[in-house]
């Protein structure tokens, strides 16, 4: 379709998920580029399959290895995916329409909603959706930040697509508490640096409000037990990142 866009992908090992996901914009943009950090799957060669431009560099985190790909796109704009994300039908066309109706002109970004698939069906409600992410933006205008849970800082109005990124980020359950010590490592030193001393008040009322917000205000429980699963599991996740401050004033 020729239209201005670079398609950036960050990859290590991600032969189930990565055809999935070029699948779902090879025909959309102008270029694609893929930066791995050492596979020792098929990944590369199916980046290479969908006519990827692909740079080997080692694990820098996750911000910084984001940035370099940015930095080795050549369109103005980029569509920022990760490897187990896929766009639907509905936000290709919303991607077309944006560029064919000169709203490029207008904005420097555009989000949409992203809906993920867990235990058997997609999540429609609690905290995981609808998880709004700024994807699309110009090149020249937008940085990832932060070095986990980071984000675009992008510079310049924004517009919001309704189509979703489809988003496959956990296989299993196992695969959401392995991540939840790597995040909780990173929560304890965002805090350390900045001082903030352990709360026996915080470690305890943050949870309770991650599962009373997740399961009944955004209405969790409409998911059935995998709703359920995931408000407990959120809160789970905040009790054990709250408590890392505690586990380290008892060594000190």
């Amino acid at each position: 379709m020729n239209l201005p866009i670079s398609v950036a992908i960050i990859t290590y090992n991600e032969e189930c998920n990565l055809e999935r996901c070029l699948k779902s914009v090879a025909d959309l943009a102008n270029e694609i580029v893929v930066v791995d950090s050492g596979s020792t799957d098929g990944t590369i060669e199916i980046a290479k399959k969908f006519g990827a431009i692909v740079h080997e560099q080692a694990w820098l985190g996750y911000r910084d290895q984001k940035n370099l790909a940015l930095d080795r796109c050549s369109q103005p704009w980029v569509l920022a995916l990760d490897a187990d994300e896929e766009i639907s039908p509905e936000l290709k066309n919303e991607i077309i329409a944006f560029f064919e109706k000169g709203n490029d002109q207008r904005f420097v970004g555009a989000r949409f909603p992203r809906k993920t698939w867990f235990l058997g069906r997609w999540i429609r409600h609690g905290d995981w959706y609808p998880d709004f992410q700024l994807r699309l933006f110009r090149r020249d205008r937008g940085r990832w930040k932060e070095p986990i849970h980071e984000f675009v800082d992008l510079q310049g109005s924004t517009t919001t697509f309704s189509g979703e990124l489809l988003h496959y980020s956990f296989p299993s359950m196992n695969a959401y508490i392995d991540k939840i010590n790597p995040f909780a490592d990173e929560f304890f030193k965002k805090q350390h640096a900045q001082k903030k001393a352990w709360s026996l008040g915080a470690t305890v009322t943050r949870p309770l409000w991650r599962f009373f917000r997740g399961y009944f205000l955004k209405r969790g429980f409409l998911d059935g037990f995998p709703g359920l699963w995931i408000a407990v599991a959120t809160a789970f996740s905040t009790f054990v990142r709250y408590s890392r401050s505690y586990e380290q004033q008892t060594k000190d």
